[in-house]
């Protein structure tokens, strides 16, 4: 199920980025009181009532801006305008009511989305200023006061942001269904991929439109299963791809992760590995989702005996903090081991969803304890007493120890190396939770 989207809009220098911080509880953004600091939009989950939802913060809109760096600003906002479930618009009490806010307001409007009005810089306590109530002339409804900078008002702000979502909203689609979004950056080949799998194979049961989350999924049914692909396409430009059209797609791609089961992770095997890569690859690990590393366009390389050899090499050092994705080299234009992605995604996605037994973890744990000691410190050593599995998709293991701080990371990763060399659990993240319990 996907998170729902909350985007931080206004005119530069109102205080999004203050707000943003404070409301994920780190300093994230960058805040200065220097228009256009804020240059791409930053994305962070926050919680709220014990609920999860997207936080956005982006780059001040001037509607009028001339600039190629505002008019680089105003679009990203627009993407995170038509991306976002809830919008709140910021403003500053003590600037009052500007022509910009107005602009920006009428803008907001014409989205449809449900606005949240914030007027920022009510830093004292009780009533507010007789200038918070010229925003009423904005039409959006009740203003919330907010002091970003001391966290005054921000329940109430996120309050009146609650009333908009829907954390109900699943996905209709049973769970015999694998997802699989496809993501990288724009131009890799992902919707060719798509269009390619859809035409060969034939079998296309429906096509969903995009939703406010603007991807398209497709329903897939073959030999090896059914499934469901999320193409994140996103800004489906074909000239040349810039560096500021890049980051215009990773919101999208973000989003689809939330949903999907089995990430596959497509690389230009003409440009090959880039930072943006990196960016998307590791919101997936973080989500802790089944991965494939998909590299694509590999009938346009010149190609010898070791040219796969050696890029898998490079690409296995490029990734080297999600070394458990297995790699596979495709070409979407021509169909070249697709059939094989297939097998690929349905194992992977098996192993993001394995459960083992305590009684076989723990006969693990016994061999693995004896062929490696655990590590002591100062004439203690740690004790593993058991070790049990908490959950699935990705698997989350228990281990209650007699101390958390003699439980070392190279330990850890010794533990969870003998577990992928056990039972496999290839193409997935494996998270390790440490609780500590008295000996007695």
């Amino acid at each position: 199920m996907s998170k729902p989207v909350v985007a931080i809009v206004g005119r530069p220098n109102v205080g999004k980025s203050t707000l943003f911080n404070k409301l994920i509880g780190r300093r994230l953004a960058i805040v200065e009181d220097t228009p256009g600091v804020t240059r791409d939009r930053l994305y962070y989950p926050c919680e709220w009532r014990a609920k999860e939802f997207m936080l956005v913060d982006t780059g001040g809109i001037e509607p009028y801006g001339g600039t190629e760096m505002l008019a680089m600003m105003r679009r990203q906002a627009e993407v995170a305008i038509e991306s976002a479930d809830a919008i709140i618009m910021i403003a500053d009490v003590r600037a009052g009511v500007t022509a910009t806010d107005q602009d920006v307001a009428a803008m907001l409007q014409k989205s449809g989305k449900p606005i949240v009005l914030c007027v920022n810089k009510c830093d004292t306590i009780g009533d507010p200023p007789p200038e918070f109530y010229e925003f009423y002339n904005l039409g959006l409804g009740d203003p919330i006061e907010v002091s970003s900078l001391h966290g005054l008002g921000t329940g109430d702000l996120l309050d009146a942001v609650f009333e908009h979502l829907d954390f109900e909203a699943a996905d209709d689609y049973g769970e015999e269904y694998i997802k699989v979004a496809i993501i990288g950056k724009p131009n890799v080949g992902k919707s060719s991929l798509v269009n390619k799998i859809a035409g060969e194979e034939r079998m296309i049961v429906s096509d969903v439109p995009g939703t406010t989350r603007d991807a398209t999924d497709t329903i897939i049914e073959n030999d090896k299963g059914r499934f469901v692909l999320i193409d994140t396409a996103g800004i489906r430009r074909k000239s040349k791809v810039e560096e500021s059209i890049e980051r215009y797609s990773v919101l999208r791609s973000w989003m689809a992760v939330d949903r999907c089961d089995v990430c596959v992770i497509m690389i230009d095997a003409s440009i090959g590995f880039t930072e943006q890569d990196s960016k998307i690859a590791g919101y997936a690990h973080e989500q802790g989702k089944g991965c494939v590393i998909a590299v694509n366009k590999w009938d346009a390389v010149e190609k010898d005996d070791k040219t796969m050899q050696k890029m898998r090499g490079e690409l296995e050092e490029a990734f080297s903090f999600m070394s458990y994705a297995p790699f596979i080299f495709i070409s979407a234009k021509t169909g070249q081991r697709i059939k094989n992605l297939f097998e690929l995604i349905v194992y992977v996605a098996q192993q993001n969803a394995m459960r083992i037994s305590t009684g076989m973890l723990n006969d693990l744990l016994g061999h693995a304890t004896a062929r490696v000691q655990p590590p002591s410190d100062k004439g203690k050593r740690l004790k593993i007493y058991y070790i049990t599995q908490a959950s699935t998709k990705p698997p989350t293991f228990v281990c209650f120890v007699n101390s958390a701080k003699l439980f070392h990371f190279s330990y850890q990763r010794y533990l969870e190396n003998r577990l992928r060399e056990t039972f496999g659990l290839e193409g997935t993240p494996i998270r390790m939770i440490i609780r500590e319990r008295d000996d007695k």
